[in-house]
């Protein structure tokens, strides 16, 4: 009884989590309607007014609201991290299966090729290969991609080697399955688990170091409306008109948190099953 309670209280927290990232991305997603005041639009009679009835979150140097501003960077901010995210999963265990359930030379060249990416720390070569490609939005998820699908390559690859000798995936060969056959009906569903975990994880670090590059002017560019780039743009007002650069980090704090917990919840219900 005490085991399934717990179950219980770990689905149920998981159930909550899941009911507030949808909301958090329902709202990122309709976040035009939501805005209150065009995002983009300039009004220098209303610079740097403090959080008030009309602007509850104050405006910024321009004349911008800054609700809306948060409002549009959280469209920005979160649906580029999930594409981002959706990407390095994909791909890094596309990697990782192939290297893990083939071998030979791509094993060899591929598993090189992602010990170099992981001999650099993750941020400092995103930020080289990012100033490579120029600044923008899609740049900064292309270079945070190249740098971060190693993780789920290396993952995926050890599972791999875990489970192509097991009986099921050698019946699955005598059955007449061919490798790829093998690989997508009876090896990648018995490896998800982790990979699922890893990526509800990443999400919240992934968010951060995407802003991170915005905030040194390699990610998103004015006048986008990027939570980084919007702490970028405000750093200097921090002591004088602190809620120019509060509003946009505080909503990168409570997508982060988020994201965290749900990633944590994730990991606790499916250990649990498990």
């Amino acid at each position: 009884m005490n085991l399934r309670s717990r179950a219980g209280r770990r689905r149920l927290r998981l159930a909550v989590l899941l009911a507030l990232a949808a909301l958090l991305l329902l709202v990122a997603a309709f976040a035009r309607q939501l805005c209150p005041f065009d995002p983009y639009a300039q009004d220098y009679a209303a610079a740097l007014l403090p959080p008030g009835p009309e602007h509850p979150l104050g405006t910024d140097r321009y004349g911008r609201d800054m609700l809306s501003r948060v409002l549009m960077g959280g469209q920005v901010s979160i649906f580029s991290t999930l594409a981002l995210v959706a990407a390095i999963a994909v791909f890094g265990t596309a990697v990782g299966v192939v290297c893990g359930y083939a071998g030979g030379a791509a094993d060899a060249v591929l598993m090189r090729l992602s010990d170099l990416c992981l001999a650099f720390p993750g941020l400092v070569f995103a930020l080289a290969v990012a100033a490579v490609l120029g600044g923008g939005v899609v740049n900064a998820v292309l270079a945070l991609a190249a740098v971060s699908w190693p993780k789920y390559a290396r993952l995926a690859r050890s599972q791999t080697l875990a489970l192509r000798r097991s009986d099921f995936i050698a019946a699955a060969r005598l059955a007449g399955g061919r490798p790829w056959q093998v690989a997508v009906r009876h090896l990648l569903p018995n490896i998800l688990g982790p990979i699922l975990v890893t990526a509800a994880l990443d999400i919240g670090t992934m968010l951060m170091e995407l802003a991170g590059l915005s905030f040194l002017g390699l990610g998103a560019q004015p006048p986008t409306a990027e939570w980084g780039s919007m702490m970028s743009d405000g750093r200097s007002m921090l002591q004088t008109y602190p809620w120019v650069v509060l509003a946009p980090g505080l909503a990168i704090f409570v997508a982060v948190a988020l994201f965290n917990l749900l990633g944590d919840a994730v990991r606790d219900v499916l250990e649990g099953d498990g």
